[in-house]
């Protein structure tokens, strides 16, 4: 990376670095450069994956599992108030 990129670089990132800074971070940039092309020209040989067990979903399938409107009277019953069939809760959203 020469200077050039690493000041369009800075400006892309909205910061402002000294002469001093600009030397120390081309030279670190080149040594992350480096180590990055050196990540992506390692090879590994596939593995078969191997079978862990048997995998199997325990959650309930979607439904209804209670019927509409049971507990409804019980509910509206001991709520400190109601209106029109519904409770009745302090306003917090303006």
């Amino acid at each position: 990376m020469d200077k050039k990129e690493l000041e369009k670089l800075a400006h892309l990132a909205r910061i402002s670095i000294s002469e001093e800074e600009a030397e120390d971070l081309q030279k670190d940039m080149e040594g992350i450069l480096k180590y990055a092309s050196q990540i992506q020209e390692f090879v590994t040989e596939k593995e078969e994956v191997q079978d862990r067990g048997h995998l199997c979903n325990v959650m309930r399938p979607d439904g209804e599992p209670h019927e509409s409107g049971v507990y409804t009277d019980e509910l509206l019953a001991q709520a400190p108030e109601t209106e029109r069939g519904y409770v009745k809760v302090k306003k917090i959203l303006n």
